[in-house]
């Protein structure tokens, strides 16, 4: 083999990154959640100063304000004012932290909140009724019961959907859901369950509990109709 090709298949140590690179680098190999506040900080500045590398810098950032949380209240001009913060790092930070405002603000007044099945099936009532197949949706919810997510886990046929417990759970864990309402429709416009169904619901009640998400309703759309498992008591 040439000195070329092993090259090429030699794995890259850290320090042969550059320092600035590194944080992007765990980032890829950790994700995210992993990461300290530095070393997000240093991934939105991206480059270093004269002498310092991008975590450095980082670093001055949170040692200016005291902590991540101050930074919602700094301005341009305190960003400036750091030794290696031009106006294009300010605004960077200023911008970034102006999108975790509005998620959050979004996720915490504009998410619907679903208290009861008729909340779950008046929201998914004119998606699901008039669909010729059969859909399976799961909703993702907090310890407080609002939306953070919705998924179309899968999408049957004529008369019937397969949803298996491994998809249904996978993006809600993924989320982090407190918990989960699954909803789908028969196209025949009637909601009583199927056999298939109740045997669905069981294993989904099943796999929650293991799995420390709660299943807090499964719910059939029919015609203007919807029929809850849980308001039958079939989910105890």
């Amino acid at each position: 083999m040439s000195e070329a090709l092993l090259l090429a298949a030699s794995p890259v140590l850290v320090r042969e990154i550059p320092e600035e690179d590194r944080p992007r680098e765990r980032l890829r190999q950790v994700g995210p959640e992993q990461m300290s506040n530095a070393e997000l900080l240093a991934i939105l500045l991206r480059t270093g100063s004269r002498g310092r590398s991008a975590v450095n810098l980082a670093e001055q950032v949170l040692k200016r304000f005291g902590s991540i949380r101050e930074l919602l209240h700094a301005d341009l001009q305190e960003l400036t004012e750091i030794p290696g913060v031009g106006l294009a790092k300010a605004a960077q930070l200023k911008a970034a932290i102006e999108v975790g405002r509005r998620i959050a603000r979004f996720s915490q007044s504009s998410a619907p909140q679903f208290l009861t099945a008729q909340d779950a099936a008046e929201y998914m009532m004119d998606r699901l009724q008039f669909q010729l197949k059969e859909h399976f949706v799961a909703l993702h919810l907090d310890a407080k019961r609002r939306l953070i997510g919705e998924e179309i886990v899968s999408v049957g046929t004529l008369d019937g959907t397969v949803a298996h417990p491994r998809e249904i759970f996978k993006t809600a864990i993924k989320r982090s859901a407190s918990a989960i309402i699954c909803l789908h429709n028969h196209p025949s416009g009637d909601p009583t369950p199927s056999y298939e169904d109740l045997e669905v619901t069981r294993r989904l009640v099943e796999c929650g509990r293991i799995l420390g998400v709660d299943v807090l309703d499964h719910i059939v759309i029919g015609s203007h109709s919807y029929c809850s498992m849980r308001e039958k008591g079939w989910l105890d």
